[in-house]
């Protein structure tokens, strides 16, 4: 045996979620209770979201993309009409407008902020537009005073995609708290989890009613025995042991953010300004980071994405990607997209790598993540 041989580190995944004993002891009341699906848990998760949200009306689902389509159908949005969203996003963004039977109409992202850029999306309105569907990616909210004016001045409806920015701010007021209708997402991914799961924030009185109808098959009852059905709705009820696992994980919501951005702090510290990388947009004390995704200079590079990930993951670190232009894929491709209609989006897809940022990591697994890609990209510059 080799003594002086280097312990094996653990491996440090780009994300994980942080689930306390509290929560787990939650779980298990809920399971014997008897009462699995939509019940009791889930009426306190969507008010524990909406005070948090300062009182807003709050609907949950069984995810941000089914929350995404149920907003799509409350504003009437669905054959002929179009939707303004960016190129650079999870592919649900568009698979839901596509779904609903509306286009998506991409518009390209800063390359930092990796938002949609709102001057092209001014360009991209015309009669046949009836939304627009921002993403605040990664957490960094979208300019909302601007994207808010070119809405009002179109008479447009705004549907935000905030799968990433539970937490997030604007001026001091929390995404989801203003605005349209807002959509989050509790992907165990996400900031916080519900396992599976997702939410609605915003909506008129009709909108709501419609939000409830396409989760639960379109059926209203009347009495013990009276049942209708007023739509061909679905199914996305949220179980109350996903709003079990919800509401423990709200409680941290603050700390964990709060946490996200200390770590983020340290990977910017000790990059500086000469960093190997292209960082993201820092933004300000509302950014809820989501995801830490720098960019590879690959065409300074002797190595692919692919070996600089296979390179991470012989030290122990994983990486991810996120995410891919969503107009390279083969079902937009069929609708007429193709490469070169949106550069900034297609270089993040090629060059975007998501670093480990989680709220249980320590500042020395960001030292870690740092030294490791440093020591790679040293000996892979040309």
């Amino acid at each position: 045996m080799n003594d002086t041989a280097k312990p094996v580190e653990r491996f440090l995944p780009f994300t994980r979620p942080t689930i306390d004993e509290e929560t787990i002891a939650s779980v298990a009341e809920v399971l014997r209770s008897g009462w699995l699906a939509s019940g009791p848990k889930v009426a306190a998760l969507e008010t524990a979201l909406s005070d948090y949200l300062g009182g807003r009306a709050v609907r949950s689902q069984t995810s941000a993309t089914a929350g995404l389509e149920m907003a799509l159908l409350a504003c009437g949005i669905g054959p002929g009409d179009e939707v303004i969203t960016p190129a650079l996003s999870f592919v649900a963004t568009a698979n839901v407008i596509v779904r609903v039977g509306a286009r998506p109409v991409f518009v390209d992202v800063g390359l930092d902020s990796r938002n949609l850029d709102l001057t092209q999306v001014e360009e991209a309105i015309t009669p046949r537009t009836r939304a627009i569907m921002p993403v605040h990616f990664g957490g960094l909210p979208v300019d909302m005073e601007r994207l808010y004016a070119i809405a009002g001045r179109h008479r447009l409806r705004v549907i935000e995609d905030a799968a990433h920015a539970i937490g997030s701010s604007w001026r001091g007021k929390r995404i989801g708290s203003f605005g349209d209708l807002v959509v989050f997402s509790f992907h165990p991914n996400k900031n916080i989890t519900t396992i599976e799961g997702g939410a609605i924030s915003g909506g008129s009185a009709a909108e709501l009613r419609s939000i409830e109808l396409h989760r639960w098959h379109g059926q209203v009852k009347s009495g013990p025995d009276s049942f209708d059905t007023l739509l061909a709705g679905g199914k996305s009820n949220l179980s109350d042991v996903a709003a079990a696992v919800g509401l423990g994980q709200l409680k941290r919501l603050e700390e964990f953010n709060a946490r996200r951005r200390v770590l983020v702090a340290r990977y910017f510290e000790l990059w500086g300004t000469d960093a190997p990388v292209r960082l993201p947009e820092r933004g300000d004390a509302g950014h809820s980071w989501h995801v830490f995704t720098p960019l590879l200079p690959l065409e300074q590079l002797s190595i692919t994405r692919l070996a600089f990930i296979e390179a991470m993951k012989e030290r122990g670190i994983g990486i991810g990607v996120h995410y891919p232009a969503i107009h390279t894929f083969s079902a937009y491709r069929a609708l007429g997209y193709r490469e070169g209609q949106f550069p900034n989006a297609e270089r993040i897809g090629r060059e975007t790598v998501t670093l480990p940022l989680f709220a249980a990591m320590e500042l020395t697994d960001v030292e870690r993540v740092v030294n490791a890609a440093n020591e790679i990209l040293r000996g892979a510059r040309k």
